[in-house]
């Protein structure tokens, strides 16, 4: 009878690093060589404890031949050689493949189990298959929690949503005192154009619409790029196309708002200071949201939380500054 024995121990002096195979693999599962026959190797594996023995590896002078799985031992004739029901070329991993990677190579292969070796190419042990829907399940968790643009997991994200009142206040008044800040800097703006606005009330009704059309545009260019940087986008396979995005739409809502401002109000002037101020907002509008989300990201800050409120500030300011430079240089 061939024998049975079990993986090569794992040195306890060395731990594994983390999200790594290594971290979840077990040497303790079942090994036989490629002389055994399936009759034997199941009247091995009885009154025998392992951590898990959905599959069995088939080793030649310690290097892995194949994996065979268990249904198919309790299936085969008792004479069946393994070597006839082994999957010849199972998922193979190395110690420090990352663990998404190791996980869904299993899954898209079709084995219950993940075969780990080292780097001379011996066997190490499997990564069992409750190993394996733990890391499935971690990674979608934290996958989901990135590209909603949350902490950077889902796990975070959860415990930012039910942590203590002094703990929200903590992590959005910050933000929020910086928009109350550019609150007054905007009124002190509008103020410092009051005689435009004396001479030409019409130049006033426009401000809201020009700031809420330069924040939406922001805002969308944020979303993608928070979510891009969570996966790991890098700014610069973004900026170009979206820089040129946010000019088209700036284009666009000038090319628009000039012929039903016109039509309206019958003010060319004020609908020409119209169409530059959202040409020129809904550009640099883009161009804030794409780098605060960025410095924010190096400085090793979550976005999320910090970006939005800080880009809507600026934004805001900058849309108001601009359309009313332009107001009194086309309009006044």
């Amino acid at each position: 009878m061939a024998a049975l024995t079990r993986g090569p121990a794992v040195c306890a002096d060395a731990p594994a690093p983390a999200e790594t195979a290594a971290a979840h693999l077990s040497a303790n599962v079942p090994v036989v060589g490629p002389s055994a026959r399936a009759g034997e190797v199941l009247d091995g594996l009885r009154g025998h404890r392992f951590d898990s023995a959905s599959v069995v590896a088939v080793c030649t002078d310690g290097r892995l031949a194949g994996l065979v799985g268990i249904e198919r031992l309790l299936a085969a004739p008792p004479t069946a050689p393994v070597t006839e029901l082994m999957d010849p070329r199972p998922p193979m991993v190395g110690l420090d493949t990352d663990q998404e990677r190791a996980a869904w190579q299993a899954v898209h292969h079709g084995q219950a189990a993940l075969a780990v070796v080292d780097s001379d190419g011996g066997f190490r042990g499997i990564v069992p298959p409750h190993r394996l829907l733990a890391v499935l399940l971690a990674e979608h968790d934290e996958d989901l929690a990135r590209l909603g643009g949350f902490l950077a997991s889902g796990a975070e994200a959860r415990t930012a949503a039910t942590e203590t009142v002094s703990r929200r206040l903590w992590h959005r008044l910050p933000w929020l005192l910086a928009g109350l800040a550019g609150a007054l800097v905007s009124a002190l703006i509008v103020s410092s154009f009051e005689r435009q606005l004396t001479a030409q009330m019409l130049i006033a009704f426009f401000v809201p619409g020009v700031v809420y059309l330069a924040d939406a545009v922001g805002t969308q260019t944020e979303a993608l790029i928070i979510r891009g940087l969570s996966v790991g986008v890098r700014i610069h396979r973004v900026a170009a196309s979206e820089t040129l995005t946010g000019v088209v739409l700036g284009l666009l809502f000038a090319v628009l708002s000039y012929p039903l401002v016109l039509g309206i109000w019958g003010e060319p002037r004020v609908a020409a200071a119209v169409s530059v101020a959202l040409l020129a907002a809904c550009s640099i509008a883009t161009l804030i949201a794409m780098v605060l989300p960025w410095l924010f990201h190096r400085m090793g800050r979550d976005p999320a939380f910090g970006s939005g409120p800080l880009a809507t500030v600026v934004q805001d300011l900058l849309s108001i500054l601009i359309y009313f430079v332009a107001a009194t240089a086309i309009a006044t």
